[in-house]
C-alpha cells in the first residue's frame, strides 16, 4: 500500500500557553505547591527544579529526602501501624469510601495536576481519578470477604476448629512511575491500607505532585498522621534505605530495576510485588470488526502516548484482513489530533521527557535505516511542545531491529501479517515478556480458548486492556520478565497480608490415649484415614 503522509492536517497547532489558560495557575501558585511538598519527609533543605512537558517550563522545585529522611519516615509508619492496625476493619473501609468521594468530586484539580506533570491529554489523566475511586470502593466494598477470620477444615472432624487469620506485614513500601502519576501512586496502597498496613510511598521524581495530591486527599478522608508518609529523591540514593525500613516492597516500573529491587528484597527476606516491562500484542483475527479492532488498536497503542506498561507494539494481523485493516488503523491513527492543553478534544499528548524523546527517535530511526517503512507518523512534532512525536505505524520491522523486541514505550507500533492462527500465537508469545495482550474476534468462545495459549497475565478479547485493568475484582500483573505478584482481586490485598493458622484442638491429642501403645495408634490412625475416605472427606 502506498505510504500516506504522516499525519499532517490532522494536528493541533501551537504549543500550550498557560497564561490563557484560565486553570494553568493551579498547580503554579507557590502556596499551593507548597502545601503539596510539605508532605514530603525532608530534612535536606534541598529541592530539585521539576518542569512541565507541556511546554518545558518550570513547575515546582521538590524537596529531596536523604537516607535519614527514609529511615524517619519508615520509623514513623511503624509507630503509627500498631494502632491502625487495631482501628476496626470498618473503619478503615468508611476512610476508603470517603476518599472515593474525594477523588470523584475533586476530579477536575486531579486531571489539571497530572496534564500539568505528565503531559498527557485529559481525556488519558481521566483514567486515572476513575480508576483510583473504583479500587478505593471496591476494597472498602469487598473488605471483609478478603480479610476476615476464614474457617477450614480441621483434622479431626468436630474436634479440631482452624481458623485462617490474614495479619498486616507491617511498613508496606511502594515505589510508583511516572506514567501514570496518581493512580499508580495510590492504587497499590489502597489494598495495604485497608488491611492494616502503613505506607512508605517514593513516587517518581518528575510527577511527585501528583501523588502528594493523592496523600493530601488520604488525610482529608481521615487517614491518620504517620500511617501514609512520602519521601523523594533518585532511586539508587532513597531505594535501598526505604527496602531496608520496610517489610514488603510494591514496585511498578522497568524489568531491569525490577530485578534489582527483588535481589535486595530477598537479601531481607521480605516479598515483593513488582509490575514491570512489556512488548504487548494484539491479534486480530479473519473474523475481527475491523472497524472495532482499528478503533480499539488507537487505543492500544497511543493511549498516553504509548507510555502505559500494558500499551500494545506489535500487532499480528490475519492475512485474508490485513489490507482493509491497515487501511482503516492508518485513517484513524491520522486523524488523531495532537496538542498540549487543559482541556479537552485532544487524541495524545505529549511524552514525558527528552530520554523517552530520544528513546522513540532512535528505535525509529534505526527501523527505518534497516528497512522498516513508516505508515503513519513518524515525526517530532517540538511545534507543539518540546517532547511530542506523531503516533507511528511500522511496517516491515525485523528481528535485527531495536524495536522487534525492545520495549520503546512509545506511540510505535509494528504491523505484523499472519497465516494461521497457530502461528500468531507462538509469535506473540515470542520474547521475554508477558504483561498484556489482546484479541479481536466476532467469536468470543475462540478468543477466549486463544487467550489461555498467550503467556501474558492479562488477555482482552475485543478491547485493549481496559477491560481487564478496569475490572479491579480480577488480578493484574506480569509472567515472565513482565514481573511477579498481582495487584487487584484478592491477590492484591492478600500479598499485604500474612497467613495464620490457628488450630483449637478438643477431645483428644495426637498421641496414643489410654495406654494404647504406638502401633496401636499407628493402626488406629489408619483406619480413621481409609474411613475418612469412604465417607467423601477432602
Amino acid at each position: 500500500m502506498s505510504e500516506p503522509t504522516p499525519a499532517s492536517g490532522h494536528l493541533v497547532d501551537g504549543p500550550f500557553d498557560p497564561e490563557h489558560d484560565p486553570r494553568a495557575s493551579l498547580a503554579l501558585e507557590p502556596a499551593y505547591v507548597d502545601n503539596l511538598t510539605r508532605r514530603i519527609v525532608s530534612t535536606t533543605g534541598a529541592r530539585v527544579p521539576v518542569e512541565s512537558p507541556l511546554n518545558g517550563q518550570p513547575l515546582a522545585r521538590i524537596p529531596q529526602s536523604s537516607t535519614d529522611d527514609v529511615l524517619e519516615a519508615s520509623t514513623r509508619a511503624r509507630r503509627a501501624q500498631a494502632a491502625w492496625a487495631a482501628t476496626s476493619l470498618d473503619e478503615r473501609a468508611a476512610i476508603l469510601l470517603r476518599f472515593h468521594d474525594l477523588v470523584l468530586d475533586r476530579q477536575d484539580e486531579i486531571i489539571d495536576l497530572i496534564v500539568l506533570e505528565s503531559g498527557k491529554a485529559r481525556k488519558h489523566a481521566f483514567d486515572e481519578p476513575m480508576h483510583v475511586a473504583m479500587t478505593a470502593r471496591y476494597y472498602a466494598r469487598t473488605a471483609h470477604q478478603h480479610l476476615d477470620t476464614e474457617r477450614r477444615i480441621g483434622v479431626v472432624p468436630g474436634l479440631t476448629r482452624v481458623e485462617v487469620n490474614h495479619v498486616p506485614k507491617g511498613v508496606v513500601g511502594i515505589i510508583s512511575p511516572w506514567n501514570y502519576p496518581f493512580t499508580m501512586a495510590v492504587c497499590d496502597g489502597l489494598p495495604a491500607l485497608l488491611a492494616g498496613n502503613t505506607v512508605v510511598a517514593k513516587p517518581d521524581a518528575q510527577t511527585m505532585l501528583s501523588a502528594l495530591l493523592g496523600a493530601q486527599l488520604l488525610e482529608e478522608a481521615g487517614l491518620p498522621e504517620g500511617v501514609w508518609n512520602v519521601v523523594a529523591g533518585p532511586g539508587r540514593d532513597i531505594g535501598p534505605p526505604l527496602i531496608t525500613g520496610s517489610d514488603y516492597i510494591c514496585f511498578t516500573g522497568s524489568t531491569a530495576t525490577g530485578k534489582l529491587i527483588a535481589k535486595q528484597c530477598a537479601d531481607r527476606l521480605i516479598g515483593a510485588s513488582l509490575e514491570l516491562g512489556g512488548k504487548n500484542p494484539i491479534l486480530i483475527l479473519r473474523d475481527a470488526s475491523l472497524e472495532k479492532a482499528a478503533e480499539g488498536a488507537v487505543r492500544a497503542c497511543f493511549s498516553n502516548a504509548g507510555q502505559l506498561c500494558v500499551s500494545t507494539e506489535r500487532m499480528f494481523v490475519a492475512d485474508q484482513v490485513y489490507d482493509r485493516f491497515v487501511e482503516r488503523f492508518v485513517a484513524r491513527t491520522q486523524a488523531m489530533t495532537l496538542g498540549a492543553s487543559l482541556e479537552w478534544g485532544t487524541d495524545m499528548g505529549s511524552l514525558i521527557s527528552q530520554d523517552q524523546l530520544d528513546t522513540v527517535q532512535a528505535h525509529l530511526d534505526d527501523a527505518v535505516a534497516k528497512g522498516a517503512r513508516v505508515l503513519a507518523g513518524g515525526r517530532a512534532r517540538p511545534d507543539l511542545g518540546p517532547y511530542f512525536f506523531e503516533p507511528t505505524i511500522l511496517e516491515g520491522v525485523t528481528p535485527e531491529m531495536t524495536c522487534f523486541g525492545d520495549e520503546t514505550f512509545g506511540p510505535v507500533v509494528a504491523l505484523y501479517r499472519f497465516h494461521d492462527e497457530a502461528d500468531a500465537v507462538a509469535r506473540a508469545n515470542a520474547g521475554d515478556y508477558g504483561l498484556n495482550a489482546s484479541i479481536y474476534t466476532q467469536d468470543g468462545d475462540r478468543g477466549r480458548a486463544i487467550a489461555r495459549q498467550i503467556k501474558c497475565g492479562t488477555v482482552n478479547v475485543n478491547e485493549a486492556f481496559g477491560a481487564t485493568f478496569a475490572s479491579i475484582d480480577a488480578p493484574m500483573g506480569g509472567m515472565r520478565q513482565s514481573g511477579m505478584g498481582r495487584r487487584q482481586g484478592s491477590e492484591g490485598i492478600h500479598r499485604y497480608t500474612e497467613t495464620q493458622s490457628v488450630a483449637t484442638q478438643r477431645g483428644i491429642r495426637f498421641a496414643p490415649m489410654f495406654g494404647m501403645s504406638d502401633s496401636g495408634y499407628a493402626k488406629m490412625m489408619t483406619l480413621n484415614l481409609r474411613l475418612l475416605k469412604k465417607m467423601g472427606r477432602p
